[in-house]
């Protein structure tokens, strides 16, 4: 899924975690971190080769992302340390709101593509990239976002991917390159910021990368000839309901 569309894979594997296999939140989603790193360094290589992402806005996105990702785990760092506050539930509503939160509108936004294509809504402006203003702006985009998935490892290629629709009207061919370069950059720092907090179990992240290694490489490939919007829509709807047990679990 996330080879195919560049979403989804913090969003559905760290809850799958949580309650299939009853892991604590917190190991959840350190251990996703170190897994999603590896899938996407090796997704990323596969695309570099391919030419199917934009070097640019890979270079210039994760100057801002990665120092805010390290703040987010800073705060859990300091969570952890003061005692008064239960680490794990704090993970469990962050999660749900923020897949709820990135779906709902990524959800919107596809169905008026997909429903109303004629329908003008009002564009955001195009960031050049080759301007000192656009690479500002790039920085700053990545500062503002990052520091919740340093908090969750949830919505990195989700986010992502609707600023590099928004702001860089990127095709469908170099979004998902790109949508999965950029996040490897990120998590790979985040993942670092996570073995310091000592919750990353390695008997989940092994299983985890051997698992989707081999549908990783395949879905790259095939990703320029499978139709996005139908993909998109189904995974949109687990999405919310994952999100809603997140936040009001039974």
């Amino acid at each position: 899924m996330v080879g195919l569309t560049g979403i989804g894979g913090a969003s559905l594997i760290t809850p799958m975690l949580i309650f299939v296999f009853q892991v604590a939140p917190s190991v959840a989603v350190s251990s996703d971190v170190v897994a999603a790193t590896l899938m996407m360094l090796v997704g990323s290589v596969k695309h570099c080769q391919q030419q199917t992402l934009d070097t640019e806005i890979v270079k210039w996105l994760p100057m801002g992302s990665v120092s805010n990702s390290l703040v987010g785990v800073r705060i859990l760092h300091l969570i952890r340390q003061s005692g008064e506050y239960n680490l794990d539930q704090i993970l469990l509503r962050l999660l749900g709101l923020m897949i709820s939160l990135v779906t709902l509108l990524a959800l919107i936004q596809l169905l008026f593509i997909t429903f109303f294509p004629n329908f003008n809504l009002p564009k955001l402006p195009k960031l050049d990239i080759t301007t000192n203003r656009g690479r500002f702006l790039t920085i700053t985009i990545g500062e503002i976002l990052d520091c919740f998935v340093g908090l969750t490892s949830v919505s990195s290629g989700s986010m992502f991917a609707l600023v590099l629709i928004g702001f860089f009207r990127l095709d469908t061919r170099k979004l998902v390159g790109t949508d999965i370069a950029q996040p490897a950059i990120l998590l790979l720092f985040t993942s670092l910021g996570d073995f310091t907090l000592g919750t990353v179990d390695w008997s989940l992240v092994l299983p985890i990368w051997l698992g989707s290694f081999p549908g990783f490489l395949l879905a790259a490939k095939i990703c320029q000839i499978t139709p996005q919007h139908p993909l998109r829509f189904i995974i949109y709807a687990i999405l919310m309901m994952v999100s809603w047990k997140l936040v009001a679990p039974v």
